[in-house]
């Protein structure tokens, strides 16, 4: 389910940006719709099509555990298609950080205990600030370097409304949140969840490179950077947990 709503999610922003021309010079890696190298209602299509499959998990999730697997779902969905589609995106607004880090991190975290054990623990909640931040981490990366060409076609994300210099602390400020959420977490009773610090120190050289003023296409390296910096997080950090179990 959750694979299936990533998936359409990027088909989703892929078309509505696209649409809307706020790829036409895009800094970035190519763009389906907006390079035009497939026709918009192909990407639609696929956005419908994956989150039909999210759906039909999801219908499967909730069979097995609760029914409330059904309302995050459609939550998660209408969240995933209006991020930039529909007529008031609220990715356009400045509150894609903000809901990124509710369904990739608090929804995806704690959701998942529950789909598991039917309960919510605090030590969940605190496992997921972490992932939300990492999550966050990446779009503040990707916004940060499309900063001018937002602004020009209106598209009024955090990084626009915060400025360059603001962003970028915010994405440090992100790390901090990672490093905090382990160490509480640790203290909780998980010490070995303390190798989850493993992907911050992978995410030092994106760090760097923001706070020197890496910029536009500079940025493409540092969400790799970030990315990677996810990987290793989740990873370690789930085995330091199942070794403190």
């Amino acid at each position: 389910m959750s694979l299936s709503l990533q998936i359409a999610v990027n088909y989703a922003n892929d078309y509505s940006d696209g649409i809307r021309g706020t790829d036409d010079a895009r800094v970035g890696p190519l763009r389906l719709v907006g390079s035009g190298l497939v026709p918009a209602g192909v990407v639609k299509r696929a956005a419908f099509v994956m989150l039909g499959v999210a759906a039909v998990a999801g219908l499967v999730l909730a069979i097995f555990s609760s029914l409330w697997i059904l309302l995050i779902g459609v939550c998660a969905m209408v969240a995933a298609w209006t991020y930039t589609g529909g007529p008031r995106p609220y990715g356009y607004a400045g509150l894609g950080e903000v809901f990124v880090f509710v369904f990739f991190g608090l929804v995806a975290t704690v959701g998942t205990q529950f789909v598991v054990s039917e309960s919510v623990t605090m030590l969940s909640f605190v496992a997921s600030l972490a992932v939300g931040a990492l999550a966050c981490a990446l779009l503040v990366v990707n916004n940060l370097r499309d900063i001018e060409g937002d602004a020009v076609v209106g598209k009024r994300t955090l990084a626009v409304k915060m400025g360059d210099r603001k962003t970028r602390f915010f994405f440090v400020f992100l790390f901090l949140v990672v490093v905090v959420s382990v160490l509480v977490v640790a203290v909780m009773s998980q010490v070995w969840a303390l190798i989850g610090l493993l992907g911050v120190v992978a995410g030092v050289p994106a760090v760097n490179a923001v706070l020197r003023g890496a910029s536009k296409t500079e940025l493409i390296a540092v969400l790799g950077m970030v990315g990677r910096s996810q990987l290793i997080f989740g990873c370690a950090f789930s085995v330091g947990i199942f070794l403190s179990v």
